[in-house]
């Protein structure tokens, strides 16, 4: 039994959603079909979703993002493109239409509340429309609201968390029976007390991850506008290839480095239970696409390499340092009360440096500093700006330390200097910092060295 979710690009317009019922008919396993709001709109080139909170914000979200499209260009922009979903695909459009505008202008609710239910609209009318359209297609096919299966949220209505109750409503709401398909539309459920809330954004993989998870799934797929998780970001390097294999472990590194296909959380469960999460296009359904797996024979080293722009260096010198019992702790906490997110910290007898996002240290960077020099009486802190972080990932790498030879000699015979080097303690990745004006000539050195030559 399959579970697969297609994202906002996968239903954006009719003639995608018209492939996604082919790509549910070309498998009889695909029983739970989950679905995103639609995509951006041919107008303003706006997701559906941002219109929604711009709405619930009264123009103030694309205001915030110096956007210029009013509270009531995007309630327009709604209604529109529900409309024309409902006529090109040939449902019954006067019930839907009239539905979605009594939410959207009847609505008594205010703050978080508010937000939360119209953002969760874009999903909720998106599945409606959609099992419309399937069912007159012959799909024998069920709308499972989140409301009425209990997908059950915490009360953080703008970031809900998954309650365990979750799991017992759902095996017990899906039966199928008599070859019957259900489709559910993601991103959002409800708190114990009834209110709708919403996931993070990206929530629909949560959603189907969790199905997934719940019904002991054989696969989850994950359908989207690309074949899969690629070697290198194709952007940069067109020529590159996509990953047939990854494990968990390897996506976490690679997707924390800037690899944003999956939502990370959608996988803990299905981790958890050992479903395979195959990353599939919606464009070209034929196409193999990532197979995610808790294992596979490490054919090869590496398998991809990931570059995480727009970083900062924090090199902080104080002698002795290294023996200073609790120096290491207190930074970090001074960061933490910063609300600075902080990723490696290579450090010496006396020295220290924090890696962190550049656009995190905006507003904060003064005081920061003063903080650090105060209560740790540093001897010098130097700030390095625009850094990039390549990070190469692959579980063979754990058996072969000498691919880090072969990386730091493709960039020196091509005097590609680097700022910053760094190993995982689990051995299956390693970093390199350099100039984000370089990035790009070392990604694309890299890559020839480490992927073309090995045959990826």
């Amino acid at each position: 039994m399959i579970v697969c979710k297609f994202g906002g690009s996968s239903v954006q317009n009719p003639s995608q959603i018209k492939k996604v019922c082919n790509i549910v008919k070309s498998d009889s396993e695909r029983k739970v079909v989950v679905v995103s709001a639609p995509g951006r709109d041919e107008k303003h080139h706006q997701k559906i979703t941002d219109h929604l909170l711009n709405l619930a914000t009264k123009g103030y979200h694309f205001e915030e993002h110096k956007i210029d499209v009013s509270q009531k260009q995007s309630y327009n922009a709604i209604i529109k493109k529900y409309e024309d979903l409902c006529k090109d695909l040939g449902v019954e459009e006067e019930i839907i239409l009239y539905s979605l505008k009594q939410d959207l202008e009847k609505c008594p609710l205010t703050g978080d509340k508010k937000v939360a239910y119209f953002v969760s609209r874009g999903e909720h009318y998106n599945a409606k429309i959609i099992c419309e359209y399937m069912k007159k297609e012959g799909l024998n096919i069920e709308l499972c609201l989140p409301e009425e299966v209990g997908f059950i949220l915490s009360d953080t209505y703008l970031n809900g968390k998954v309650l365990p109750q979750t799991y017992e409503n759902i095996k017990n709401h899906f039966t199928f029976e008599d070859e019957k398909l259900y489709i559910v539309p993601g991103f959002y459920g409800i708190t114990a007390s009834g209110d709708i809330a919403v996931m993070s954004r990206g929530g629909s993989d949560l959603t189907g991850g969790e199905l997934a998870y719940a019904l002991d799934a054989d696969r989850y797929e994950n359908w989207t506008d690309t074949n899969g998780v690629y070697e290198v970001d194709p952007r940069v390097i067109p020529s590159a290839n996509v990953i047939p294999r990854l494990t968990f472990k390897e996506l976490r590194l690679l997707s924390s480095k800037g690899f944003n296909v999956f939502h990370f959380n959608a996988m803990l469960n299905c981790k958890k239970s050992k479903i395979p999460i195959n990353i599939k296009n919606t464009n070209n359904p034929e196409h193999d696409g990532t197979l995610i797996l808790s294992e596979r024979v490490p054919m090869e080293d590496l398998v991809g390499i990931a570059k995480l722009e727009n970083m900062a260096s924090i090199h902080i010198q104080k002698d002795m340092l290294g023996e200073e019992i609790g120096f290491s702790a207190e930074l970090l906490k001074i960061f933490g009360e910063f609300g600075i997110n902080t990723y490696h910290y290579p450090t010496d007898k006396d020295d220290i440096a924090i890696l962190v996002e550049q656009e995190d240290l905006k507003g904060k960077i003064n005081n920061l500093r003063r903080q650090i020099e105060k209560r740790l009486k540093t001897d010098n802190l130097f700030v390095t700006y625009n850094l990039s972080i390549i990070t190469l990932v692959g579980i063979g790498l754990k058996e072969n330390s000498f691919a880090i030879v072969d990386a730091i000699t493709a960039l020196k015979e091509k005097n590609i200097s680097f700022e910053m080097f760094d190993m995982s303690p689990s051995k299956i990745s390693f970093h390199i910092g350099v100039s984000q004006a370089i990035s790009d000539i070392a990604l694309e050195i890299l890559h020839e060295k480490m992927l073309n030559n090995t045959g990826g």
